[in-house]
């Protein structure tokens, strides 16, 4: 009898466990409910609708359907036969009564320039001829020689599927040749390799910079007494407290021909007046202001880092016979690389998207490659080929986490 007891307690003990487990669980994710709901909206969503855009077109579908349908067979060789040019009539009375010309013409142009004036030329010939007496071939190549040309035929078939890779072969310099074939494009047209080689050679210097300089001054902080740290540290953060639009613009006045540096300059003797140094609106600035915007970002988690490690480490080395150099090389650096690769993958990740300073201290050399999708996101309106380059971008700074978690372990990033 006892012992039936002890049982039914026990397991009555176990299921209260259970409950109380799962209330736990509940209440832990009531909790972070707010936090995950925060991510998909901001983060998770916008990404996904990124990438969807990137491989997204459905204009040309939708708007040619019978042209789409005539050149399934075509070769490529010559003009289409006239069936096409009569799909094509069709195929824009229909657009025009639904108001969607501009946006097929606009589609059409981002692959092949003039595509907009032979698209409207083409509806309004349409629109005005519904039984023509010529055939509708002549009628479209006279109102605009575009269409005796393989080239827009060939555009047209090649963005027909609803989903496409073009945005992403534009973004790597590729394109499809009237055959259908993968080949580079010519070296005038070339334009977003260059720049992302650019942004990454960029974003490489202002990281390696701020090593070099963040790691002396963690260094300094992390070994004086609190009262000398905390005034340091006070002047590392300072800069976080104005916005990186007025630290640009202060950055723009200082290296300017008539700016503080070029006056010191000149006041030495060191520049003759009429030799004045260009420091802005080039890569020069690019580099500068760079630098010094994303500084923090490397100081913080190095100096987070050395602040943890004991200097008996390093005193206890030297008293077996080892040199301070040595100590330091073998003992102490070994230890602040979580935080130096912390440091550098804060910096580059932030170094190859940055927009205000390139855009404004950079001028014309010194664009970077998020200042095309601005441009494309906001004044071409090409947004699939600005999801396109975002999405290589996302994947170059992917490929940085994974070489991070390959060097470092990403359990060891430390920021604090």
């Amino acid at each position: 009898m006892n012992r039936d007891t002890n049982r039914a307690g026990e397991a009555n003990l176990a299921s209260q466990m259970k409950i109380a487990q799962r209330r736990e669980k509940a209440t832990g994710f009531l909790l972070i409910a707010p936090l995950i709901a925060l991510m998909l909206v901001t983060f998770v969503f916008p990404i996904g609708l990124m990438l969807y855009r990137s491989v997204d077109n459905p204009i040309v579908a939708d708007t040619l359907p019978r042209t789409i349908d005539a050149l399934r067979d075509w070769q490529a060789s010559a003009p289409p036969d006239e069936a096409a040019y009569a799909a094509l009539a069709e195929d824009l009375r229909k657009a025009s009564a639904a108001g969607a010309i501009g946006r097929l013409g606009t589609r059409l142009n981002f692959e092949l320039p003039g595509a907009t004036t032979a698209v409207n030329q083409a509806a309004r010939v349409a629109a005005s001829a519904e039984d023509p007496a010529q055939s509708y071939r002549e009628l479209l190549i006279e109102a605009n020689k575009v269409w005796g040309d393989v080239a827009i035929w060939s555009t047209i078939r090649q963005l027909s599927p609803r989903w496409t890779d073009v945005y992403y072969l534009t973004a790597l310099d590729l394109e499809r040749d009237v055959a259908g074939r993968i080949v580079a494009k010519p070296d005038h047209r070339a334009t977003y390799v260059s720049l992302f080689v650019r942004t990454i050679w960029v974003s490489a210097f202002v990281t390696l910079a701020c090593v070099l300089l963040a790691y002396p001054i963690a260094y300094q902080i992390a070994n004086q007494p609190t009262s000398t740290a905390n005034i340091l540290l006070f002047l590392v953060l300072l800069p976080f407290w104005t916005s990186a639009l007025v630290r640009t613009t202060a950055w723009i006045i200082i290296l300017q021909r008539q700016g503080i540096i070029n006056d010191l300059l000149v006041w030495t003797g060191l520049l003759a007046n009429e030799d004045r140094i260009q420091l802005v609106y080039n890569m020069t600035g690019t580099l500068i202001a760079m630098v010094h915007v994303l500084l923090p970002f490397m100081v913080l988690p190095i100096y987070s880092v050395m602040k943890s490690i004991s200097p008996e480490y390093v005193q206890a080395a030297q008293s077996l016979g080892g040199s301070p150099v040595n100590a330091w090389r073998r003992i102490y650096f070994p230890q602040t690389l979580p935080g130096l690769g912390a440091g550098c993958i804060l910096v580059f990740v932030s170094a190859i998207g940055y927009y205000i300073t390139p855009a404004l201290v950079g001028g014309r050399n010194g664009r970077l490659i998020s200042n095309f999708i601005a441009f494309h996101m906001q004044e071409s309106l090409n947004w699939g080929l600005a999801a396109a380059l975002g999405g290589l971008l996302l994947a170059g700074v992917l490929g940085l986490y994974f070489l991070y978690d390959r060097a470092f372990g990403l359990n060891r990033l430390r920021l604090g």
